[in-house]
């Protein structure tokens, strides 16, 4: 759940540079926050993830972007889910043990229920499915996709009295917010000796932030044995 506004990540680092939209524009802010999120989601995928129905086009070869423009790579194919399907789940499998196999298996006959996909990180917008799809296959699939980014004006920005949009992603992820929007506001007075160590200092503690919520979050997974 979602509750941070805007507006606070925009105090806390007025508060930290002592400063209220002067040297460090709030529109300017505002671009960071929205930078943030796209970084953040590229070094965790999971923390824009999101569900929905992927039609597949005849063939083995599939292009996430084909029903999703805006996804950044996928992270999952779940079951089948057409109307006349068997409505079966789909396992992830690796492409050399069907290519060992079966070496004709690209050419076979096209079918509306999928059994195993595979992924090459190489390409992660495009899948591979077996047997092949027909036009009319869908799947439910789990992707990454790209944060939507604020549009507000400099009133909005307004920590006093401002507006009540919340961050586009989730709480949890306030405080690397913060660290990267200072990381960036410091590189902006760069030349300035204490504030190039300040600015290492804000990227530091965002990618450490980053890495220990992997971590964190690694080790409470289900069937982690945390």
């Amino acid at each position: 759940m979602t509750t941070v506004r805007v507006t606070d990540i925009v105090r806390r680092v007025e508060d930290v540079l002592q400063d209220t939209n002067v040297r460090w524009p709030r529109l300017e802010l505002q671009n960071w926050i929205n930078e943030s999120y796209l970084t953040i989601t590229l070094l965790r995928p999971d923390a824009n993830a999101e569900s929905g129905t992927f039609t597949c086009v005849a063939g083995t070869r599939q292009v996430l972007t084909d029903s999703f423009p805006t996804a950044l790579r996928l992270l999952d194919v779940t079951r089948n889910v057409a109307d006349k399907s068997s409505k079966k789940v789909v396992r992830l499998v690796a492409r050399s043990g069907l290519d060992d196999q079966r070496p004709s298996w690209h050419t076979d006959e096209e079918t509306l229920n999928i059994q195993q996909f595979m992924f090459d990180p190489r390409q992660p917008k495009q899948f591979l499915v077996y047997p092949p799809a027909s036009d009319e296959a869908e799947l439910e699939v789990v992707y990454s996709n790209s944060p939507e980014t604020h549009k507000l004006t400099e009133a909005e920005l307004d920590p006093v009295g401002g507006s009540s949009e919340v961050i586009f992603l989730d709480d949890s992820y306030t405080t690397p917010i913060i660290d990267w929007v200072l990381y960036r506001a410091y590189s902006k007075d760069a030349e300035s000796g204490a504030n190039e160590q300040r600015a290492a200092a804000s990227y530091s503690a965002f990618n450490n932030t980053i890495g220990a919520k992997i971590k964190a979050d690694s080790a409470a997974a289900p069937g982690s044995g945390a």
